[in-house]
């Protein structure tokens, strides 16, 4: 509450909180509640919930679970976190109390909390912004991708989203490859190109400037440099527009024979390279055409 309120200068008014308010297993957490109460909100800004603020984690962890809503509407904070989406969640805190066994609940020997808040989500509150796109995190490549290509906005936040990844995973030294971390990278550039080239236009990630690339190097404080992001980029776009190129008559023979079911799928990637998605997307070409 300190942090949120003095560290990140959040009106006390605008908080809203929800507590465990008990259920068949567990009776309500009446601490949190008066934790909550002596900090200062108000009865109305506590709100009591059943199931859905009760938190179950791995190898059984479990326990009541508080979570903190910030308002994020003009005016005089109306309703609560369940009748108006202009509260937005942004912090829970769980109290990891029990572990969940055939025999009902068991009380852990050492109590702890488990807690998480949305770093983009917190940052779209505090800005004043309907999304976490709309943040100085994230808007230097929206403003571009709209410029150059005119994307809809599902493609926006998904070319976005890929990009800003892969350029923190090149910086942190990852590398594509066929396996671990490096596949990941791959896959998340090929998704990437799959995009661009899905929806007409003979894109190309060498028409992105440098502006995206250095604004999130700068605002993670990460090395690497933009050549380095630049040329990993190319490359990997050079080298699936060639396995696109070889893939394709694959593909087409494979769909004369019938339609594409999972062993085909797996022949394709075992015996070629193909990715699921790339042949999925190569299929529907064929059809269209």
């Amino acid at each position: 509450m300190e942090l949120l309120t003095e560290g990140f200068d959040v009106e006390p008014r605008r908080v809203c909180v929800t507590v465990f308010g008990g259920d068949e297993r567990c009776g309500p957490d009446v601490r949190s509640e008066q934790v909550w109460s002596e900090l200062g909100l108000p009865p109305e800004r506590i709100v009591s919930l059943g199931s859905e603020n009760w938190w179950t984690g791995p190898d059984g962890m479990c326990g009541p679970d508080s979570e903190m809503f910030v308002w994020t509407g003009h005016g005089h904070p109306e309703g609560s976190p369940l009748t108006d989406g202009r509260w937005v969640e942004v912090w829970n805190h769980v109290s990891m109390r029990y572990r969940e066994n055939d025999g009902g609940l068991v009380e852990l020997p050492q109590r702890c909390v488990d807690t998480g808040m949305g770093l983009e989500r917190t940052l779209m509150v505090l800005q004043g912004v309907g999304s976490v796109y709309d943040t100085d995190l994230l808007v230097s490549w929206t403003r571009e991708l709209d410029r150059l290509w005119r994307t809809d906005t599902r493609r926006r936040r998904l070319l976005c989203d890929h990009l800003r990844s892969v350029t923190v995973m090149c910086s942190d030294g990852v590398r594509p490859s066929n396996s671990g971390r490096g596949y990941v990278l791959r896959r998340l550039i090929r998704r990437t190109l799959t995009e661009m080239w899905g929806h007409g236009g003979d894109w190309t990630l060498g028409d992105l400037p440098d502006g995206p690339f250095g604004s999130t190097l700068e605002l993670m404080d990460l090395g690497g440099g933009i050549p380095v992001v630049r040329d990993i980029l190319l490359s990997e776009e050079r080298r699936f527009r060639s396995l696109i190129e070889r893939g394709r008559p694959l593909v087409e023979r494979e769909l004369r024979r019938g339609p594409l079911g999972e062993p085909e799928l797996r022949y394709l990637h075992d015996t070629h390279g193909l990715p699921r998605d790339l042949v999925l997307s190569l299929g529907e070409e064929v059809h269209d055409d």
